[in-house]
């Protein structure tokens, strides 16, 4: 579809300030705790700008916000918008071994929410929320949106005193958000996220997905994960409510979607298999949802069906994307059992080229590096010129910056991509060229396998395949042998009742192999 008329590249805050221009006392956001409208969000981020100022924040510094998933999340997001600080989003079990990288690396001028781990480490204010809210509700109703200089004061006020305004000018080329990431290095990594590519990337994607005001938009992702921080912007830019679910008891997972009256609902693989999984067992299904959301990687297709049993006649939209330009594709929700596959198409106003290694392009169907140009790719690492150098880099005939994500994939006739692995995931055994992707692919064809972990050979170590399932080993193995040529069929399978996750419910690959290496699989 064509999306681009509604395109933009604009500042976070105005994506709040339309939606609540165009529906005032419209649904904007809910938690187990209450629910506020538009305006009462509008009212409060710039409450949150004011308190922010006078604690002596201003344009350019990060402020750490380290909570579960409230609704105090959204006016905070966009109060430090209209401030032109950056926000800073980690997620609240983030361990003191990486908080101490980040906090050294982001120099945060004020953390707030965050554990007895950010406390322990943290050598700036740390502001618990339960504290910091009172006084932002006790500034509404005094802020003036006068465009004044900013004045930070040296002393943390009391919220009886009079705060310095909210500052003029933020640009769209401003840092607007820090998502730290982990990746190829030790440390998590921060990708710049200015306005202009942020409010870019959300319209795009809101272009296809087309998010409405009607749509109950439930969230169990959280904020630290850019997917989950951006159904904040594409609710507000469809007008929808969003409802955000804290981690709780699995097994009323069902029941929160049902009683949230959900119509939409983003998940990675783990959590779409824990809702299909519970819908199986259930009787009743969550009729309202017209769509799932998939991005991370690819979801079974025994997940699939099961989705759309317990949600007749919902999409379930196949996504691909990287925090360093948010998004790359994604498969219109009308084809959504079109081209299997597949992960749709670039964003509007954006282009994926597929390259071989010396950068070349090449024509559809070969597998090559997947490579974006557009007003979504971000603008590099957080005090990192090498690695920024290395990933984003200019055409040499255009001189448009383009990301390179390191991942690999094809094209096909039709400009719809196939991703294939990640740099890492691709691997030589016995003379045939291989990823880890396809491997997983064919081990969640298996009836009875929930997950499957691939660790290409390492250190003297051969291929393995862990799976989540309630099956043998050798069974495991002997159905891949059915379906992989045979230097493809691992040479070990280790069967796990559950595998452990990231923070972000991504399989966590470093501990099944740390498992693995210490013999206890």
């Amino acid at each position: 579809m064509d999306g681009t008329r509604f395109l933009r590249s604009g500042l976070i805050h105005d994506l709040l300030d339309e939606a609540m221009d165009a529906r005032p006392e419209g649904d904007a956001v809910r938690d187990a705790h209450g629910a506020w409208s538009y305006q009462r969000v509008g009212e409060l981020s710039h409450a949150v700008a004011r308190r922010l100022a006078a604690s002596g924040v201003g344009p350019g510094d990060r402020v750490i916000v380290q909570l579960p998933n409230r609704r105090e999340t959204v006016p905070i997001v966009y109060g430090i918008s209209r401030l032109g600080a950056v926000f800073v989003p980690l997620h609240p079990e983030m361990k003191a071994f990486h908080l101490r990288s980040v906090l050294q690396d982001a120099e945060p001028t004020l953390v707030i929410g965050g554990g007895e781990a950010m406390r322990d480490v943290a050598t700036v204010l740390v502001r618990d929320l339960d504290d910091f809210w009172p006084e932002v509700e006790e500034l509404v109703g005094q802020s003036t949106h006068e465009p004044v200089a900013h004045e930070p004061v040296a002393h943390e006020p009391a919220a009886h005193e009079p705060a310095p305004r909210e500052p003029v000018k933020v640009l769209p080329s401003d840092v607007a958000i820090l998502i730290y990431t982990s990746g190829s290095t030790a440390a998590p990594k921060g990708v710049i996220c200015p306005h202009a590519q942020v409010t870019f990337a959300a319209s795009a994607i809101n272009a296809v997905l087309g998010y409405e005001p009607d749509d109950v938009v439930f969230c169990r992702l959280p904020m630290s994960f850019d997917y989950g921080l951006y159904q904040i912007f594409l609710a507000a830019l469809g007008g929808a409510e969003l409802v955000l679910a804290e981690e709780g008891s699995d097994l009323t997972l069902l029941g929160q979607i049902s009683d949230a009256g959900a119509t939409v609902v983003p998940v990675v693989p783990s959590l779409g298999g824990m809702i299909a999984t519970l819908a199986r067992r259930a009787t009743g299904s969550v009729s309202k949802v017209r769509m799932f959301t998939n991005t991370g990687a690819a979801l079974p297709e025994a997940t699939i069906r099961s989705l759309r049993a317990c949600a007749p006649g919902a999409r379930v939209v196949r996504m691909y994307g990287i925090t360093e330009c948010k998004r790359v594709t994604i498969m219109e929700p009308e084809l959504d059992r079109d081209r299997p596959g597949a992960v749709g198409r670039p964003l509007p106003g954006t282009r994926v080229e597929i390259l071989d290694s010396a950068g070349r392009p090449l024509p559809a169907g070969e597998t090559g590096e997947i490579v974006v140009a557009g007003p979504n790719v971000m603008a590099g690492y957080w005090r990192d010129p090498e690695l920024t150098a290395r990933a984003y880099r200019r055409d040499p005939v255009t001189g448009e910056v383009r990301l390179h994500t390191g991942d690999y994939g094809r094209l096909d006739q039709d400009g719809y991509l196939y991703f294939e692995g990640r740099r890492d995931d691709m691997f030589k055994r016995r003379g045939t060229r291989m990823s880890t992707t396809e491997i997983e692919a064919a081990a969640m064809d298996v009836p009875g396998v929930r997950a499957a972990v691939v660790l290409p050979p390492a250190d003297g170590r051969d291929l393995v395949v862990f799976v989540e399932a309630d099956l043998t080993p050798s069974s495991v193995l002997n159905a891949l042998k059915l379906r992989l040529e045979p230097a493809k069929v691992p040479a070990a399978c280790h069967v796990l009742p559950r595998f452990p996750l990231t923070l972000n419910g991504k399989n966590e690959r470093k501990q099944l192999a740390l498992l693995l290496d210490g013999g206890h699989a």
